[in-house]
């Protein structure tokens, strides 16, 4: 079970939860990479929601989970497009901040499906643009350290 402060499900009542990656050091770097600023967007093949994990919705704040169920960071879903994971753009793939180029997304990306369920260039996959809203760091062990939420559309 993860573990979701009454305060935190207070502030986000609609949230879903969920975790970057399928390893424990992806899911930290791609945490560091949204904190960065760097990563303002994710994709997942449209199937994973065939077995009731929650789709992505436009406008819902959300809680990414670090590798261990910790609450991490709060984002808002701004834009999702369905397409099929060749047609996927440059500007698409960089905003997913993990790669300098379309070819290098495809190529990790391409594995990580493969991974997890099995990968063709006509996979569908659900991509997803969001916005960081909160920055949970700490706010499990130090509540005054959390940042604020910030003001939505922000």
């Amino acid at each position: 079970m993860f573990r979701i402060s009454d305060a935190l499900k207070q502030r986000y009542p609609t949230a879903e939860t969920f975790r970057f990656g399928d390893s424990a050091a992806s899911s930290e770097t791609l945490l560091s990479l949204v904190r960065s600023g760097k990563k303002t967007a994710t994709c997942g093949a449209l199937r994973d929601y065939e077995n009731g994990e929650p789709m992505p919705a436009i406008g819902r704040r959300d809680i990414a989970l670090s590798w261990d169920g910790t609450p991490a960071l709060v984002i808002e879903t701004v834009e999702l497009v369905q397409c099929r994971f060749d047609e996927v753009t440059e500007a698409m793939a960089l905003a997913e901040g993990e790669d300098d180029s379309l070819e290098g997304w495809r190529k990790g990306h391409g594995s990580y499906f493969e991974r997890n369920g099995g990968f063709s260039p006509d996979l569908q996959i659900l991509w997803e643009r969001f916005i960081l809203i909160e920055d949970l760091c700490g706010e499990n062990d130090a509540p005054d350290r959390a940042r604020s939420p910030a003001a939505p559309g922000a």
